[in-house]
């Protein structure tokens, strides 16, 4: 979850504004069209959905990690109706092979050729279900497709659509049958959040619909639209102050007693680009450093372990380490 924004004072260039004025900043209107699209689905969930944006718009994955029922594979498919995106489901199982992922060769009886034949993962929005239900040797064919966007069958490279992004799930209470994710595969995902329950009025709405709305939603920008957006995400600028307080946290998390292991370059390096993507959601062109400490918990908990164990104590642990670090200015 989020952390709440404070009435500190925050940098912009050479100058200052306050952080109710920054985040007043009227949203960028293909931005609205996408968020309203998908709220169509999702009701009552809009931190939810604007992380999700933020995820994609940084160039990353989402993991959720929630019990089952609470939209989360409603998300994933709204996702890839608004964006115009080709939408993916492998629904993970102990007996998943890697080539029911990635594709497999195949022969031809036509033309005697051997040809690549697509596996789920060719999508632009891939929901890779209750990915703790298959062995580490499928979940390990995700990690070159997630990071490197492509995949590699018999010596050959395949490109992955673009854009490409991965929502994965799994249940963080029901652990028979399941493998758990290593280290190297959670760090490929740029956030891991809870969707959590819904509140009243927004249940109500799900319950008087009949449950979570499947339609196809029809995409709510156009490819170029879609492209130039990703555009914009790079050109954020972020201030060196804001460079500076990032950096700090990062590395406070190498040399805080309450942590084994800190924050990789890598980590690092998905903070600023979550910080730039947060940026552009919320209609400005400059990151500020509240953004550094709203995605703190959501993009650097699940890189980091603790000496007090479990995925409660590394959020309360980042998030102590957060409000600890003095703002820029």
């Amino acid at each position: 979850m989020y952390l709440s924004v404070g009435d500190s004072r925050n940098l912009h260039g050479a100058g200052f504004v306050t952080a109710q004025a920054a985040n007043a900043a009227p949203q960028d209107e293909r931005i609205a069209r996408i968020t309203s699209r998908i709220e169509e689905v999702i009701q009552g969930k809009g931190d939810v959905v604007e992380l999700a944006l933020v995820t994609f718009l940084a160039g990353g994955h989402l993991l959720l990690e929630d019990v089952p029922g609470v939209g989360k594979t409603t998300l994933a498919n709204a996702m890839a109706g608004a964006l115009g995106g080709r939408f993916g489901r492998i629904q993970f199982t102990s007996d998943m092979l890697p080539t029911d992922v990635i594709g497999v060769t195949v022969l031809e009886a036509d033309s005697g050729q051997f040809a690549f034949r697509q596996g789920p993962l060719f999508a632009n929005v891939v929901l890779a279900d209750e990915i703790n239900r298959s062995p580490p040797k499928t979940q390990s064919a995700l990690l070159e497709a997630m990071n490197e966007r492509f995949v590699s069958v018999d010596g050959t490279q395949h490109p992955l659509p673009n854009p490409f992004m991965v929502v994965a799930t799994q249940n963080p209470h029901e652990y028979c049958g399941t493998f758990p994710l290593p280290d190297s595969q959670l760090d490929r995902f740029l956030v891991r959040v809870s969707m959590g329950y819904p509140d009243r009025d927004a249940e109500r709405t799900v319950l008087r619909a009949g449950g979570f709305r499947k339609q196809k939603l029809s995409p709510a920008l156009s490819q170029s639209e879609l492209m130039d957006l990703l555009a914009a995400a790079e050109r954020v600028e972020v201030h060196e102050e804001v460079e500076n307080h990032l950096l700090d946290l990062v590395a406070a998390t190498r040399t805080d007693a309450r942590f084994v292991r800190g924050v990789s370059t890598r980590g690092a390096e998905a903070l600023f680009r979550a910080c730039k993507a947060l940026a552009l959601v919320r209609g400005r062109t400059y990151c500020i450093p509240e953004d550094v400490r709203e995605l703190a918990v959501p993009v650097l908990a699940h890189r980091i372990l603790t000496r007090a164990e479990g995925w409660g104590a590394q959020q309360q642990a980042i998030e102590e380490l957060v409000w600890e670090l003095p703002l820029p200015g």
